[in-house]
């Protein structure tokens, strides 16, 4: 995936996370010692990505300056949000960053352990527009749940509801065609989520790839505080010498 650019979405406000910490943005939360954003970027390291576009907003001066321009030979681009402007409005604004025909895609607050590589296959393979990574849960109704054909063509988002139960949800990866990111109108906030993925099913081919796992959230005070142990179990491996090299810079 070296010729793939990928983008995190690391501008969220976090504000359900401001009784834990409310000095910096929830990606920069610290996970065992080190930021929850390094995780991610750890992940893209392993399938050889060159090229990560961070898409800040709220405090984003501070992954600027704790991160800075490379992470593990990688390059690092930020495209700062003038003001909120939604998860596909920060895509949009990102545009110009964006510089291969596949966008690989991942929210800055949540964590899927995965194979990108067949990801990726698939994706091609469908010659879809849109892959979204899929994940099931005890409680997708927290979630919403994503309803695919037995092909795995997506053909409906389920908004929250109150009775959760198993099923499948969006696992915050995706892979996007970068001419669609042209359709995204500017100007306000635009919900990726909300607009763009529910309007994408109707006129283009959006798959949904149900091998994600596991899956962490770290959006509540309740999951964050889980994020610990969840990550020593899924990596059982010491932190980068990088990462060490962050934490200095940062203060933590």
């Amino acid at each position: 995936m070296a010729d793939m650019t990928a983008a995190v979405l690391a501008g969220g406000l976090g504000t359900r996370l401001r009784s834990v910490f409310d000095d910096r943005p929830k990606v920069l939360a610290p996970v065992s010692g080190r930021p929850f954003l390094t995780y991610l970027l750890d992940m893209l390291h392993t399938v050889s990505v060159r090229r990560v576009v961070l898409l800040t907003g709220y405090k984003g001066e501070q992954v600027k300056s704790a991160l800075g321009e490379y992470y593990r030979g990688m390059t690092l681009v930020y495209s700062a949000e003038p003001s909120p402007r939604g998860t596909a409005g920060a895509l949009r604004t990102a545009l110009p960053h964006l510089n291969s025909p596949t966008i690989l895609l991942l929210n800055g607050d949540s964590y899927c352990g995965m194979d990108l590589h067949s990801f990726a296959r698939n994706h091609r393979r469908r010659d879809a527009d849109v892959s979204i990574a899929l994940t099931r849960v005890e409680d997708a109704g927290r979630y919403g749940r994503v309803v695919t054909t037995a092909g795995g063509l997506v053909t409906a988002f389920a908004e929250k509801q109150p009775a959760g139960g198993l099923g499948w949800i969006n696992a915050g990866v995706y892979l996007l065609e970068r001419r669609l990111l042209d359709e995204i109108p500017t100007g306000r906030p635009v919900s990726l989520e909300r607009e763009m993925l529910p309007a994408w099913i109707d006129s283009k081919t959006v798959y949904g790839h149900r091998r994600a796992r596991p899956f962490l959230d770290v959006g509540t005070p309740e999951s964050y505080l889980s994020a610990a142990t969840f990550m020593q179990k899924v990596l059982r491996t010491p932190r980068p010498k990088v990462a060490m090299e962050l934490l200095l810079r940062m203060g933590l």
